[in-house]
């Protein structure tokens, strides 16, 4: 598979990752961008040897926004008809962990993408922040609604109505990132942690994952339900068989994803 914007290759055995690959744009979003985001992300979904996707830009941007050149002379039908959306709506339904590793500006667009992920490593010079309204538009691929789940109302409503940035040490106090570590080993921590997420049974970790995310969108009843249906449904796999048997006879799991 060939991509121009991206650059999609194994960080480590398990590891699948995608780098975002526009330095001259800072890493801007454009359509094809996200367009083979996507196809990287279904790829490594499809993979049975890749458990956990990195994805990361490079230490000045992980993604400095949407790119507005694309979107400044466009109308409203215009912009419904693109349904540039519905790539992130993609993204959203990827399976497997995802690890987002940031460095520099994670900015619009660029700070929805990192909350799509599931755990955020951030260098020190992370910055991360919805200033949208900068150039007279809102946050439109969930920067309202993710981010005021991560921080809370007060500090979301200050960051999407002044557009102000925040710092990786206020995201990491806020609750938005895991970790803080120097720029120089940001991307080997995030895929450290990456490896480690791999090495666990995939199909606990996925359905694990989707029990967290369940937590966001529906009431504590009806997500514990999920939960438990999860639970009990990882009974019939051959991972918690062996997990299990390990565990009693002292020795390290073989996973097989089944």
């Amino acid at each position: 598979m060939e991509f121009t914007c991206i650059r999609n290759y194994t960080a480590a055995p398990g590891v699948g990752a995608v780098q975002i690959n526009r330095p001259a744009a800072l890493n801007a979003l454009n359509l094809q961008t996200m367009t083979e985001i996507v196809e990287a992300f279904a790829a490594c979904d499809a993979d049975s040897d890749i458990r956990c996707i990195l994805l990361h830009g490079n230490e000045k941007a992980f993604a400095a926004g949407a790119d507005v050149k694309e979107m400044s002379g466009a109308g409203a039908v215009e912009m419904l008809e693109r349904d540039q959306f519905a790539r992130w709506e993609r993204i959203r339904q990827t399976k497997k962990p995802v690890i987002a590793a940031v460095s520099g500006f994670a900015l619009g667009g660029g700070c929805e993408l990192a909350m799509l992920c599931d755990m955020i490593v951030a260098s020190e010079t992370a910055q991360f922040g919805q200033p949208e309204i900068n150039i007279g538009v809102m946050p439109g691929a969930g920067g309202t609604q993710r981010l005021t789940r991560a921080v809370g109302k007060a500090l979301a409503m200050e960051l999407v109505l002044t557009g102000r940035m925040l710092s990786a040490r206020e995201a990491l106090r806020a609750g938005l990132v895991n970790r803080v570590v120097p720029v120089e080993t940001y991307l080997y921590e995030a895929a450290a942690l990456a490896r480690e997420v791999a090495s666990k049974a995939p199909v606990a970790a996925r359905l694990a994952k989707e029990s967290v995310l369940k937590s966001f969108g529906t009431s504590l009843e009806s997500g514990l339900e999920f939960e438990r249906k999860n639970f009990y449904m990882l009974f019939a796999t051959d991972d918690q068989k062996e997990g299990m048997s390990a565990f009693v006879e002292k020795r390290k799991p073989k996973w097989t994803g089944k």
